[in-house]
């Protein structure tokens, strides 16, 4: 696949990187050159230095023999222009990152695909969604829905008094054997694992889990977690990813919201209806204590800065919050982060990429969702008629190493598969896969 990637900074860069373990023509745009020196230093990848909005930088790209225009400039005018100009210079799908949510209402949508532009991504407005999900669901770190909940992958940190710490997989399946859970992938120590019988858990591993969502109830007993109730929380930054959070959550629960700008202060409380907004430093912690953080149920930190975020996430763990969610936007930050005892990071460069990876996968991909801490990915594929993965059982469809099956739906009907399960057409399959094999594994479904 030929694919442009116009950006003007980290989210361009990173994935670039991401994609340079696939097989595939990437070229970077970016009118920042000192970044593409970058770039080119560590990848292989072509680079050309200048706007993505010039039809001639377009043309020296090579736009017309374009698979895939991404466009994740910070400014979304400029990322919705050269979609256009991209596929008016023959481009065969365009994708734009934006920051107004407006623009994804269905009428927007419509206009802009009209236009040239198949695809918006709005990484504010998707952070804001997953931390209103995870309020709901206070036992995980992480999670998300494949065929509308049918199957859902969970991220769990494995505390001292797990019951299935020093139980290796194989002991699990027999102690849990009604249990219908897939353990697909554990990070450990900033090292992605992909377990296998004789794997013993330990404490601190954060384990990547595939089940059914009526499992949630059995999962919790077996991690040894419990429910919080959210009631109050403490939300830090008002830009778009604070603001979309608020917006969602103040009819349910006491929300504060902290914000050192005065003038950003002022144009959310217009937005906001049953929310307390304080203009002040959130780095304050007296500040936070006046206000009642020692009583607050949840902190979420979304603020620009990623130091500040982790940060004042830690005061509040220390000082007895249950549930604490940072916006990370270093990638370097987000084990630590993790290590250090946050419950949650959110990175808006993998949420892009999450997004971004089903057009990039061959085959037919659903959704995907790229994972937190590891450059791994879990793919949903349809399975296609002729298929190489229909002729034979598991066993033998050569499954590459750094790839493992997490689940299949067939139908309304889940499957967790053993060695002699038969995939067959028109089925849907989670996969964890590594990106060095991802190009093999989607063969396979194709």
């Amino acid at each position: 696949m030929n694919i442009i990637i116009a950006g003007d900074g980290e989210v361009g860069f990173h994935l670039a990187k991401s994609l340079t373990d696939l097989d595939h023509n990437i070229t970077v745009v970016d009118p920042n050159s000192d970044l593409l020196k970058r770039l080119e230093s560590e990848t292989d990848l072509l680079t050309i230095a200048g706007s993505s909005t010039s039809p001639q930088v377009l043309a020296d790209a090579n736009v017309a023999d374009c698979d895939l225009f991404l466009a994740v400039l910070h400014d979304e005018n400029i990322n919705l222009m050269s979609c256009v100009l991209a596929k008016k210079l023959k481009a065969k799908k365009t994708v734009a990152r934006i920051t107004n949510a407006e623009l994804l209402l269905p009428r927007h949508r419509d206009m802009f695909r009209d236009l040239g532009v198949d695809e918006m991504v709005c990484p504010e407005r998707i952070a804001a969604k997953e931390i209103t999900d995870l309020l709901n669901n206070t036992v995980a770190t992480e999670f998300f829905d494949f065929s509308g909940g049918l199957l859902t992958m969970y991220l769990i940190r494995l505390e001292a008094d797990s019951p299935v710490v020093s139980h290796s997989v194989k002991e699990l399946q027999l102690l849990y054997s009604t249990l219908e859970v897939r353990i697909v992938a554990i990070l450990r120590n900033g090292m992605t694992i992909i377990p296998h019988a004789d794997t013993v858990l330990q404490q601190g591993d954060l384990a990547y889990l595939i089940s059914r969502s009526n499992q949630m109830e059995r999962i919790k007993q077996v991690a040894g977690k419990t429910d919080v109730a959210i009631k109050k929380a403490m939300i830090v930054g008002a830009g778009r990813v604070g603001r979309y959070a608020a917006m969602t959550l103040e009819d349910r629960m006491r929300i504060t919201l902290f914000e050192e700008s005065r003038p950003r202060c002022e144009e959310v409380s217009t937005l906001l209806h049953n929310t307390l907004v304080i203009n002040g430093d959130a780095t304050d912690i007296e500040l936070l204590k006046e206000e009642g953080l020692e009583n607050t149920d949840a902190f979420i930190a979304v603020t620009d800065s990623s130091e500040t975020n982790v940060l004042t996430c830690l005061h509040a763990k220390k000082l007895g919050v249950k549930r604490t969610i940072a916006l990370v936007e270093n990638t370097g930050f987000i084990s630590l982060s993790q290590d250090i005892g946050i419950d949650t990071i959110i990175n808006k460069k993998l949420i892009t990429s999450s997004y971004i990876a089903r057009f990039i996968v061959k085959g037919d991909a659903v959704s995907s969702k790229w994972l937190s801490g590891t450059n791994a990915e879990l793919v949903e594929f349809n399975v296609g008629k002729w298929a190489p993965a229909t002729r034979k059982p598991i066993r033998d469809i050569a499954l590459p190493p750094g790839a493992t099956i997490g689940g299949i739906i067939r139908g309304r009907e889940t499957i967790f598969p053993t060695r002699d399960t038969q995939i067959k057409a028109r089925d849907k399959v989670v996969v964890f896969a590594l990106p060095k094999v991802m190009e093999q594994v989607s063969r396979l479904f194709d």
